[in-house]
């Protein structure tokens, strides 16, 4: 079976059970709740200040971080569900070479991740431009800055799905997976940040931040590497740890 074959096979699994519908009502419900912070949220002073400015606003839509999160949990749970249900076994049958199997189902995970990270982002701008319409204020943000907002989503969300797949192979159990991720991305950067303060440029949530034009702790450039490394390095020990361990 060729590559490509196999990366279709592996879009086909994703596609056909009800995990990608779980997670787009997620994003429903994320946009959904911005749209209420917009119509309802005032700051301190019962102002909304946090709306009045295409800053503020990019930074309300910015999804980035979220698509991360979210999406490493998708990859996270696709590759260790494998495990739990034995599927992966036939795919290595399929493949006996085993690190192309896993590369195209890191790919299929990755365009996964990738999608849900820009409908995320997409449901988002469009609820908070909704909401907008309630307010005194108007939907200012450009043309350009949306689709910053939307390709940085996209990445992030790549990326994380990225990072959960390779967890997932590690582990290879979905509660375990899940918990590797968030481990992984909520817990262990901020204390790596206690433990060393110049970290705090290179974690998640930073590099996001910069990738969807509201931080510029490091240039743009730097933040796609970084983040990148921060999916292939736990994509890599999970590539070989299937080349190495049994399946079952």
């Amino acid at each position: 079976m060729t590559w490509t074959r196999l990366v279709r096979s592996e879009l086909r699994k994703l596609s056909t059970t009800k995990m990608p519908l779980a997670f787009a009502l997620v994003l429903l419900v994320i946009a959904a709740i911005n749209a209420v912070a917009v119509m309802f949220g005032t700051d301190m002073d019962g102002s909304k200040a946090f709306i009045s400015t295409a800053d503020d606003q990019q930074s309300l839509v910015a999804f980035a971080g979220n698509a991360m999160m979210g999406a490493s949990l998708f990859g996270a749970i696709a590759v260790a569900r494998e495990y739990g249900h034995g599927s992966v076994i036939p795919t290595f049958l399929a493949s006996p070479r085993r690190h192309r199997a896993a590369t195209a189902q890191y790919t299929a995970i990755l365009i996964g991740g990738a999608l849900l990270g820009s409908l995320g982002a997409a449901l988002t701008i469009v609820a908070v431009a909704a909401a907008l319409t309630t307010t005194d204020f108007s939907f200012l943000l450009s043309a350009g800055a949306v689709a910053q907002v939307l390709a940085a989503s996209a990445f992030a969300g790549g990326a994380g799905a990225v990072l959960g797949a390779g967890i997932g192979a590690v582990v290879r159990n979905t509660g375990g997976a899940v918990t590797g991720a968030v481990l992984a991305l909520i817990i262990a950067p901020p204390l790596l940040v206690q433990l060393a303060s110049d970290v705090a440029s290179w974690v998640p949530a930073t590099l996001t931040n910069v990738l969807a034009g509201v931080g510029d702790e490091v240039g743009t450039t730097a933040a796609v590497v970084a983040l990148a490394l921060w999916a292939l390095v736990p994509a890599f020990i999970g590539l070989v740890a299937i080349e190495r361990r049994d399946v079952v």
